[in-house]
């Protein structure tokens, strides 16, 4: 299987406007972009939104969104079908004027009818042909007050086949492929139709899409050959399977890219894991967005179903929290703590960052971290000081407040070393005072480096809080 490239390379991403842009469009999406820059070609964006009963403006704006948060900005589009609706009626009469097409008057009962017989004799069940202009064929008597569907007049003889992308030669039998209805009674075409009329008119030149689309694949592929034009190159992606081999749902996390947003994950993560569910470059698990358009080629896509692993999730976004610059990632945490009630402008947040970051996996993680510093103070339960502040501690505690009001190297070098002067003085290890002045001064008993803490978090207040816990005691 080879990737041709003679035809300018264009590409599509196509969705229904029936819900969120979820993971798996998302991928199709990030593939289709990505071959697209590769080889210098364009990537369309076009809203397939005829489905009147459930696409919604909500639904689009929700894929709009979504795209632009992972950053997939197409180069031509977005283009609505429901704007190109004359072109396709133009389309429908022309084969029809043409003989590729025809008005079939058999209501749904009687083709499911048809269908029937042919389930009983152990036949594909399909529409007979009753009203398909034949040679020498005498059709029915249009009956009155009938609505006609209009059906493509499918290729009887021979095999339709392509070398997809993706899973290698694939062929079907036309004498096994249905007359298509191309438009309702209404006169509105319908999907397999109108997909065609848009492939053939923004010249795309491949396609790439989930695996559940293959059997529209040689339909459309000679609606095309019927209309004169060249089919794109069709590339079938597998499924997305949750972490337990089923079909990915929202109980795996099937949701919308958006809410990963919400979660806390970054968008160059999110691009770098879904790029890796069913592609790959040799071993490699990390890449930027220039790295991956650089190695992309669909010859190195996977004919297996790729499968949804929430912690490499978790990884892979940890490891890009760690490559963004504390200013950058401040900027980004900064309405999560707010939103949390805390005061981002508190402390110096870019540092609270870069001490953060090293333990988080999100920026919802961040934020709640970053509360220690940012946040009302919430002084230890009554259990946890029990716990923690006896008697010894407490005297340790009163060392260390001791010589930390004439420390004059407030910084985190500073208080290690005034640390670790008191604990040699007392004769007792690092947790000994570490533990106590995590909970007299924080609340909490476990936090980052004890030192890094009292620096960000200042002198004053580790005083104040220091002298509140000892009077309590």
């Amino acid at each position: 299987m080879t990737v041709s490239t003679q035809r300018p390379v264009r590409t599509r991403f196509a969705p229904s406007p029936t819900g969120y842009l979820h993971l798996g469009g998302a991928r199709t999406a990030l593939f289709s972009w990505a071959f697209a820059r590769h080889y210098g070609g364009t990537f369309v964006l076009r809203i397939e939104d005829t489905d009147l009963e459930r696409s919604t403006p909500e639904a689009v704006q929700a894929i709009l969104d979504g795209m632009q948060w992972l950053d997939l900005q197409p180069d031509e589009g977005p283009f609505y079908q429901m704007q190109r609706m004359d072109r396709y009626r133009q389309v429908i009469a022309d084969m029809l004027a043409q003989g590729t097409a025809y008005h079939c008057y058999s209501t749904p009962a009687e083709v499911e009818a048809m269908r029937e017989r042919a389930r009983a004799i152990g036949a594909k069940p399909r529409y007979d042909g009753t009203w398909r202009p034949e040679p020498g064929k005498t059709l029915p008597p249009v009956p009155a007050g009938v609505q006609p569907v209009v059906r493509f007049r499918s290729p009887r003889e021979g095999v339709t086949a392509w070398d997809d992308l993706v899973k290698g030669p694939i062929s079907f039998d036309n004498g096994e492929l249905d007359d298509l209805v191309i438009a309702r009674p209404d006169g509105t075409p319908t999907y397999n139709f109108c997909v065609v009329v848009d492939d053939w008119d923004m010249q795309i030149s491949h396609v790439i899409r989930g695996d559940d689309h293959v059997n529209n694949t040689p339909r459309q592929i000679t609606i095309l050959q019927a209309l004169g034009a060249e089919p794109p190159r069709y590339g079938h992606v597998p499924m997305i399977l949750g972490p337990d081999g089923e079909k990915l749902s929202k109980r795996h996390g099937a949701v919308s890219v958006m809410e990963y947003d919400r979660l806390g994950y970054l968008p160059d993560a999110m691009v770098n894991y879904l790029a890796r569910l069913g592609w790959s470059h040799g071993n490699d698990e990390l890449f930027t967005r220039d790295q991956f358009v650089e190695w992309f080629d669909p010859r190195h896509l996977s004919r297996s179903a790729a499968q949804w692993d929430p912690k490499k999730l978790n990884w892979v976004n940890a490891h890009a929290l760690r490559q963004l610059d504390p200013a950058d990632l401040a900027e980004r945490v900064a309405p999560r703590i707010a939103r949390r009630g805390g005061n981002p402008q508190a402390a110096d947040l870019p540092a609270i960052m870069a001490l953060l970051r090293e333990r988080s996996e999100t920026l919802e993680d961040l934020a709640e971290g970053a509360l220690l510093f940012c946040g009302p103070y919430v002084p230890a339960d009554a259990a946890l000081r029990a716990e923690v502040l006896d008697e010894a501690a407490l005297g340790l505690l009163r060392a260390f407040q001791a010589q930390a009001r004439d420390l004059s190297d407030w910084t985190e070098a500073g208080l290690d070393a005034l640390i670790k002067s008191v604990l040699k003085a007392e004769g007792v290890k690092m947790p000994k005072l570490a533990i106590p002045l995590r909970v007299a001064v924080t609340g909490q008993k476990h936090t980052p480096s004890i030192g890094a803490v009292l620096t960000l978090l200042g002198r004053a207040a580790v005083l104040e809080r220091l002298e509140a816990s000892l009077a309590a005691a």
